[in-house]
């Protein structure tokens, strides 16, 4: 689950659009601010909702019986040794990659979801993006900003008014 946190920060952070032509001194608006804090609290909220899909099919899973189990075959995953000495069946080895399968999915539907996001002119385009991206680079007060205003974006719910 953290997994997938760490994931997404970790792709926002390196992934990059190719920038258009665009003069380097311009100021950023709170309106550019303003909507790339709506892309990544939209970004945050396909997370959550894909992390929620995972829990339930671990714990709704009647081939592992929940969430315990789950996690003893994941600690044995990949040691065949440790799979026999904690007696996994047939059945929980298919269910348990099944779950892994939706997991190792999850992290190219959310760079898919994002860049969509990015390049949909509309929500924020790619040269807001890029300018949005440089002025965090640059000052700490504005990745501050845009952080707060995630914040409350997620605070209104407002997050999920675009998101599919």
């Amino acid at each position: 689950m953290k997994k997938l946190f760490l994931l997404a920060f970790l792709m926002l952070g390196i992934f990059s659009v190719q920038s258009f032509a665009q003069d380097e001194s311009e100021e950023l608006t709170e309106e550019e601010m303003l909507k790339y804090a709506a892309m990544e609290a939209k970004v945050q909220a396909f997370i959550k909702e894909k992390q929620t899909t995972m829990e339930e099919m671990i714990k709704n899973n009647e081939a592992l019986g929940g969430g315990a189990r789950y996690n003893e075959i994941k600690g044995a995953w990949g040691k065949e040794d440790k799979l026999a000495e904690i007696e996994i069946t047939e059945e929980e080895r298919a269910a348990f990659a099944e779950i892994q399968s939706y997991i190792d999915a999850i992290g190219d539907e959310v760079k898919e979801y994002m860049t969509g996001l990015i390049m949909d002119q509309e929500v924020l385009g790619a040269a807001t993006y890029n300018k949005v991206r440089r002025a965090m680079n640059a000052d700490p007060a504005v990745k501050e900003k845009i952080n707060s205003l995630v914040a409350e974006l997620k605070e209104n719910g407002e997050e999920n008014s675009a998101q599919n």
